[in-house]
């Protein structure tokens, strides 16, 4: 009794000194190097547009170039065509599952993913506009050209009123051809440099959507080929338990019918074993949807699916400080350039809007020339014959001044420029969101990373208390309750074990597509045995598939 006091104050006395540690560790990493010192004045701190100029251009340069044809040796999975829908069950039916890497993952993916394509597609677009904007510096030529040639028949017959005689007939015919040239070119447009200047900055702010769909794209692959991988382990784990409950029911059984257990620890055994068959059930439908969500991805054809070809591993551990990340995540994040850009686009919008108003010069050139062809038959007998042709030629200027519209263009203008202030907020907000992202990230990082530490000693300790309890089963000294909890108790920390790896490597791929870095130390080699270890008795046990019984039918079994 003493000893067990004088442990549970020990316990008592030393925990709350270790969290208070850790407490303190975390609170000191978290904190500035600064040791304390004043709060920084916000106001003296660089803006954006000192740093980043006011119309941003984007540098593809900053991530590495999305690949655009696929090796010989993915060349069977490039995407199908875009508008193929297949009308058969067989033409959706899986014939191949296809094992990839996550390199190879994301290579199909920036080939084949049809979101890719479309949002290149809106870069030439927005390049198309500015070429189109960039046009109104040059004249502008128009060609008419009227009667080539034209046919006109005429019949005229006058009558004299003091003679009353038949009248007399006219008839002619007459060929025309009219042709007209007009040269215009502005020379003065107060228009024209703000909407070019909206077009290029419309277009740069394409290139940054690419941009920012690339890396989405790589982080949504990455994503789901950690997913999946974890969905392949958490199935291996489902396999083990269901062999492991199997093995725990052959030993009731024998113990059962040797007449030295109950009947208790065989309905334990089968309880443990229908549970540990639906978790595998479980992770089965979790790993099929994951392939599919995988495939959809990459964009393959419709009769394959992929899986994936390593285990999950760690990938490295993350070498920039969480101020490092935060600071490169605000200089690489095209997010932001977008707003910058939308200041300035709203800027040069409202700048258009203002000069309907103003005076607008050009200089015009206009040619005409016209030919004809006339013949003129009269009564009696006359016949004339008519040819001639003009020419004319203007040159000149034209202004045109709309003084007053009504405040239409002042109402405009200012509607522009509270657009680009509400850029400027949305700038602010979009800051605090990447900083989130990151912190979110890097908090989450840190703690999959302990999470990985403390599950792996809890796979450790659940599956010699396994072991142990198997050994008092078998010598009588417990039940087979005990041995039941043990084995649930390592089910779950081998599934921890395998969710902390998963979204650890998640958190790593989260923090590359936020910062823009990629700063990850790989892990050292493992060293591994000489010899084979030997494998545990329970995954000889071969684990029969199950029917896949109707639900109707299914729900029959217990009546």
């Amino acid at each position: 009794m003493r000893r067990t006091a004088a442990s549970l104050l020990l316990i008592a006395g030393i925990v709350p000194v270790q969290i208070s540690r850790v407490a303190s560790a975390q609170e000191l990493s978290d904190s500035s190097s600064d040791n304390g010192a004043a709060l920084i004045d916000q106001s003296t701190l660089p803006t954006a547009i000192e740093q980043k100029g006011s119309r941003p251009q984007a540098d593809p340069s900053v991530l590495p170039p999305a690949a655009t044809t696929l090796p010989e040796t993915l060349d069977s999975l490039s995407s199908p065509p875009s508008l193929v829908l297949p009308s058969q069950p067989d033409q959706v039916r899986i014939r191949e599952l296809r094992p990839l890497t996550l390199a190879e993952v994301e290579q199909l993916a920036e080939v084949n993913n049809p979101q890719l394509k479309a949002v290149a597609l809106e870069v030439q677009q927005a390049k198309s506009s500015l070429r189109a904007a960039i046009s109104s510096w040059y004249p502008t030529l128009n060609l008419t050209a009227n009667g080539l040639p034209q046919y006109l028949s005429r019949q005229d017959q006058q009558f004299d009123q003091k003679q009353q005689t038949q009248g007399q007939v006219q008839f002619t015919e007459e060929d025309t051809a009219n042709f007209r040239a007009q040269l215009n070119w502005k020379l003065i447009d107060p228009a024209r440099v703000p909407q070019i200047s909206a077009a290029r900055d419309r277009f740069e702010r394409s290139r940054d959507a690419y941009l920012i769909a690339l890396r989405n794209l790589r982080l949504e692959a990455a994503k789901a080929y950690y997913y999946l991988q974890r969905s392949d382990s958490q199935v291996n784990v489902g396999k083990e338990s269901v062999a492991a409950s199997l093995l725990s029911l052959r030993y009731a059984r024998a113990r059962f019918q040797a007449g030295v257990a109950n009947k208790l620890a065989v309905f334990e055994a089968e309880t443990q074993l229908a549970r540990n068959q639906s978790q595998l059930i479980e992770t089965l439908s979790t790993q099929s949807k994951a392939r599919r969500s995988l495939a959809k991805i990459i964009n393959l054809p419709q009769d394959i699916t992929p899986t994936a070809a390593s285990p999950s591993v760690i990938v490295g551990s993350w070498k920039p400080s969480l101020q490092e990340s935060i600071v490169a995540a605000y200089a690489f994040r095209e997010e932001l350039d977008q707003f910058i850009l939308d200041i300035s686009i709203n800027n040069s919008s409202a700048n258009a809007a203002l000069a309907a108003v103003q005076p607008v010069l050009s200089l015009y050139n206009t040619f005409n020339t016209q030919r004809n062809d006339t013949q003129v038959y009269q009564d009696p007998s006359t016949d004339r014959d008519l040819y001639g042709w003009n020419m004319n030629n203007a040159v000149g200027l034209s202004a045109t001044w709309n003084i007053f519209d009504g405040g239409r263009a002042r109402a405009d203008y200012r509607r522009k420029k509270q657009a680009a202030e509400a850029s400027a907020y949305e700038f602010a907000n979009q800051r605090g969101v990447i900083r989130l992202q990151v912190e979110q990230s890097f908090y989450d990082l840190r703690a999959n990373q302990q999470t990985i530490f403390t599950s792996t000693r809890e796979v450790l300790s659940a599956r010699e208390s396994l072991r142990l309890s198997r050994l008092r089963f078998a010598a009588g000294v417990t039940s087979q309750r005990e041995v039941v909890d043990a084995q649930r108790d390592l089910t779950r920390a081998q599934f921890q074990y395998v969710d902390a790896i998963s979204l650890y490597n998640i958190t790593i791929a989260e923090l590359r597509r936020y910062t823009g870095l990629d700063q990850v130390i790989s892990c050292p080699p493992k060293v591994l045995p000489s010899n084979k270890p030997q494998r545990p008795e329970s995954e000889e046990v071969q684990i029969k598939p199950s029917p896949n019984l109707p639900a109707c039918q299914a729900s029959l079994l217990g009546s």
